[in-house]
């Protein structure tokens, strides 16, 4: 069931199935929607009850017109959990969205009985990856997103897996079309602003899990061996035949890695 609900002040599209005790809460990544996910939860088991949203900027939700900040969208997935009268949940964020995950957690650890990080890391930007997306903003608003759409969505892929995914590669470029480029923009200095949450990971008494992909253009091996080494309590998924999108990409193994980390 899709529905639409104002959190933290702004109209925001949610998805939840309404079935299951056990509640997975899922965050997509920058410029996806709600829909990447379609393909991997038909995957999942019945009996789980799960909930996703277009995350602020994106899709059909409203944004923060000056900054989609990381307490701000935190505060929108709070409000969406009160909305559907959640109470506990497992928070599974990609990329982006598990930058938002994390402050989720960090903000109220009450809600979630576990947290993965779906290629993606607690790092905050560095100064040459600030003036990138500086570079970025200034693209969008010349009216370029779409071209930025086409260039950076076949680099989440595996270079092997590609061809494979064409299909789903135009499927993707294509949802790009229902962002807001203001939206997008405060989403990106939301992204800017980010601390560094490392230190908060390490810790965290919420069991953590982190899925990363062998042939990953956004996070090399050396980086994700550096945060397994950091963070020796968390659970840790090596997907060798995939980039920034596994759970496109070796669904089964995420599929199975998510459901042992869920006890289920």
């Amino acid at each position: 069931m899709e529905f639409f609900a104002t959190c933290n002040g702004i109209p925001v599209h949610i998805s939840d199935n309404k079935k299951g005790d056990t509640v997975l809460v899922m965050l997509h990544g920058y410029l996806e929607t709600l829909y990447v996910w379609e393909d991997f939860t038909a995957k999942l088991p019945e009996g789980i009850r799960l909930i996703s949203i277009d995350l602020p900027g994106h899709g059909l939700t409203g944004t923060d017109k000056k900054e989609n900040s990381l307490a701000f969208s935190a505060d929108v997935l709070k409000a969406v959990m009160d909305k559907c009268g959640v109470v506990k949940a497992f928070v599974m964020g990609h990329s982006m969205g598990g930058y938002i995950a994390i402050e989720a957690v960090k903000r109220y650890p009450e809600l979630f009985k576990g947290l993965v990080l779906m290629h993606s890391t607690p790092f905050a930007d560095s100064e040459e990856k600030k003036a990138d997306r500086d570079r970025e903003i200034s693209l969008i608003m010349q009216a370029k997103l779409p071209a930025i759409a086409r260039m950076g969505i076949p680099l989440m892929f595996a270079k092997a897996n590609q061809r494979r995914f064409d299909e789903k590669i135009v499927e993707l470029v294509e949802l790009t079309e229902t962002h807001d480029p203001e939206g997008i923009v405060a989403s990106i200095e939301g992204l800017k602003s980010r601390p560094d949450n490392l230190q908060f990971l390490k810790e965290c008494e919420t069991p953590v899990l982190m899925v990363f992909g062998e042939d990953d253009y956004h996070i090399s091996m050396e980086k994700a061996r550096l945060l397994e080494s950091e963070l020796p309590k968390a659970k840790c998924l090596f997907l060798a035949n995939s980039g920034h999108n596994g759970f496109l990409e070796e669904p089964e193994s995420v599929k199975d890695a998510l459901l042992a980390f869920m006890g289920l």
